[in-house]
């Protein structure tokens, strides 16, 4: 697994630990609310959640050694989990990444969690770890998960079109963006002015 530092990765709103098989019957609920899976259909409510839910925690748990990292997102206040998120796609030799897999429960949407989670990684992934690239693939439809991208200051690069399917069998356009570590300092501080200023009650 990539270098784990749990100082790192807490904050004033959450902090990361890496996903840990007791999580999988807390998360197992959380997930299954449809609204998550909107714009991906990583998950399908219905008959079948269940043994899709064990899948998709499954390969969370098994993402190869040095190739990534699942983490449940916490509220720093009371602990609760509140998402999840992955570092994967690793590329040791080329210092880059993948930031993805992300999902928040919806009563969080919109709130300071998301940048906050951001910056938290990003730092990381830049000065601790020192990549070079960290890229972040939104589904076409997701026009939300879109906004929040470049919201921390992600630069979209382009759409890959007919990128794959769906689970539930339609075809998904990527939108591919990404920040690269020159643009860092700049972004950083445009996040931590956005965390500053905001709270659990904005929107």
């Amino acid at each position: 697994m990539l270098p784990f530092d749990p100082r790192a990765l807490r904050g004033k709103w959450v902090y990361l630990e890496p996903l840990r098989e007791e999580y999988r019957e807390t998360i197992r609920p959380l997930a299954r609310d449809e609204r998550i899976w909107e714009f991906t259909r990583t998950l399908m409510i219905n008959e079948t959640y269940d043994a899709q839910f064990d899948k998709y925690f499954d390969e969370a748990m098994g993402l190869p050694a040095l190739s990534g990292q699942a983490f449940v997102i916490r509220a720093t206040a009371g602990g609760d989990i509140i998402g999840m998120t992955r570092i994967f796609h690793v590329e040791l030799k080329d210092k880059r990444l993948e930031i993805g897999h992300t999902w928040y429960l919806p009563e969080v949407w919109g709130k300071v969690y998301n940048k906050e989670c951001k910056l938290l990684l990003l730092q990381y992934i830049f000065e601790t770890l020192h990549y070079n690239r960290v890229e972040f693939r939104v589904a076409h439809q997701n026009i939300r998960s879109q906004r929040a991208v470049e919201k921390i200051g992600g630069f979209k690069e382009g759409v890959l079109r007919k990128y794959t399917y769906r689970n539930d069998g339609t075809i998904r356009h990527t939108v591919l963006f990404s920040i690269i570590d020159e643009e860092w300092p700049e972004k950083k501080e445009r996040l931590q002015r956005l965390v500053a200023t905001e709270s659990v009650a904005s929107y």
